[in-house]
């Protein structure tokens, strides 16, 4: 009897955790429309120009499926909706089903996986550290220190990982804004402030980073980011990265790094990745 009641109980979980299966190519077809989520201030991975449009690596990766979609799918056109989504919002938005893919920079982990599924990696990123003034300055420099980090990203989930391996002990200040933690940085309000690296880029791109800031050269961690989709969705996913193999492999995924970085050389490991992309066929 008891291992009876133990088995009904698995088979209930399993029924009641089991994803509902999205059919997100036929609503594509039926729709003409395909709903994808951006954030406004990743910059320069996905953000909104001075008119409100979404631009951004992210983002015309984004275009270049919906293209991709539409020929593959036998349609004349399949028109992007864009939903501005913030760090927040965007894992909610998708599981929830407001956007069919969110074209951020979202870091692949384990631990969102179990809400989301993610797309084969687009982008390679890492944590970089924002300091004042000139000379070397090494992650022991900040015992003792204000750090600001973005709160609710994984980089503050790593900056405190590893500020407790390392034994150090300093103030994590959160900021709601990318932006907010860098105007602290250059009121002095903080010692050193940690962001992925292509935002901290992004601001040196648009000629926002204050001169008396620079970026760190190396970064704590390797960070691959990839488009986000709703669980139990293999016939999408599978469209997803059959698509953005197609775009590596013809070279548009590096002509679309060069066009929406031109002045950021690409490290190792996006070089990397443009090359050792999953073959189309």
């Amino acid at each position: 009897m008891r291992r009876t009641v133990l088995l009904s109980l698995t088979l209930s979980f399993a029924l009641v955790a089991a994803p509902v299966a999205a059919d997100t190519l036929n609503r594509l077809l039926d729709s003409g429309e395909i709903r994808l989520g951006h954030r406004t201030d990743a910059v320069p991975l996905s953000y909104v120009d001075g008119a409100g449009q979404p631009q951004g690596y992210s983002v015309m990766v984004c275009q270049a499926l919906a293209a991709r979609f539409a020929d593959a799918l036998g349609m004349e056109k399949l028109t992007p909706v864009w939903v501005p989504l913030d760090a927040q919002s965007r894992f909610d938005a998708v599981e929830g089903g407001r956007v069919d893919l969110h074209c951020g920079a979202a870091t692949i982990t384990l631990s969102r996986r179990e809400r989301v599924d993610f797309s084969i990696p687009t982008f390679v990123d890492g944590t970089a550290v924002l300091l004042a003034g000139e000379g070397d300055t090494t992650f022991e420099d900040l015992d003792g220190k204000r750090l600001g980090v973005r709160g609710e990203t994984t980089t503050e989930e790593i900056l405190r990982n590893s500020l407790k391996a390392a034994g150090l002990e300093a103030e994590v200040i959160t900021f709601s804004t990318f932006r907010d933690g860098v105007a602290a940085m250059a009121k002095g309000d903080l010692d050193a402030f940690f962001g992925d690296q292509s935002q901290l880029f992004g601001l040196a791109i648009s000629g926002d980073l204050p001169d008396s800031l620079r970026i760190s050269d190396d970064t704590l961690t390797v960070e691959k980011h990839g488009l986000v989709l709703q669980r139990g969705d293999s016939d999408f996913r599978l469209a997803v990265d059959r698509g953005l193999s197609a775009l590596y492999q013809n070279g548009d995924m590096a002509r679309i790094f060069r066009n929406t970085m031109p002045d950021i050389e690409a490290g190792a490991a996006l070089r990397m990745l443009f090359i050792l992309a999953p073959e189309v066929f």
